[in-house]
């Protein structure tokens, strides 16, 4: 590995400047939009997060909000990728912090699946459906994002791996486990867009449970 030329002695490293009130403005307004976009597509779907109800929501005004996205195709795409920037990543977040890594075996097993498993019922998993849905009958925004669910694709999986710790992980068939936990489960949640279940009594959860009981050999 090439090192990084050392800076000659006596040299301060440069300072990061603060952003200015103005790009603080701008900073604080984008994200103001994003948010209100995410929480439209959860509550009204693609079809009601117009960009009139997001203006509304977000409370700027039409010039600001079509000043940072143009157009409905670029705003919805950059809450996609706000939703894997600050949504996604703060709840795998917290699933990690919550499991004990003193809890090992069968325990750890059944603690992992259920956490897994209720990750699909965050409200961030429904906005993620109703762009995914969409990107079926418009190019633009299947191709816009692709690259954004490919970045959280992996940033999900290296989450699920530290759930799981790395002796489980170690395990020659964990990888297998992995993705057919992450598959199945992700197209048994859709279900719950018309069937209103508590998910916790969901009938897959013991039979995820012991497949992964089996492929572990725990």
């Amino acid at each position: 590995m090439v090192s990084s030329p050392e800076a000659p002695a006596g040299t301060a490293a440069p300072a990061e400047t603060a952003p200015t009130r103005r790009e603080q403005r701008t900073i604080t307004s984008q994200r103001r939009i994003l948010e209100a976009a995410v929480d439209c597509l959860i509550e009204h779907g693609f079809a009601g997060a117009t960009t009139s109800a997001i203006q509304a929501r977000a409370g700027v005004s039409r010039g600001r909000l079509l000043h940072h996205f143009p157009s409905r195709e670029d705003l919805l795409v950059a809450a996609a990728r706000h939703l894997a920037a600050e949504r996604v990543a703060a709840a795998t977040a917290r699933a990690v912090a919550e499991i004990d890594d003193r809890v090992t075996g069968s325990t750890r097993v059944t603690n992992v699946v259920e956490m897994m498993w209720m990750s699909f019922h965050e409200p961030h998993f429904w906005a993620a459906v109703e762009l995914w849905t969409a990107s079926r009958t418009n190019e633009w925004i299947a191709g816009a994002l692709l690259p954004v669910e490919r970045h959280l694709g992996g940033v999900i999986r290296s989450s699920i791996d530290r759930m799981w710790g790395p002796e489980l992980v170690g395990h020659p068939r964990y990888a297998q486990l992995r993705e057919i936990l992450f598959t199945s489960m992700r197209g048994v949640a859709l279900a719950y867009a018309f069937d209103h279940r508590d998910p916790r009594r969901d009938p897959h959860l013991p039979q995820w449970t012991d497949t992964a009981l089996v492929l572990l050999e725990v």
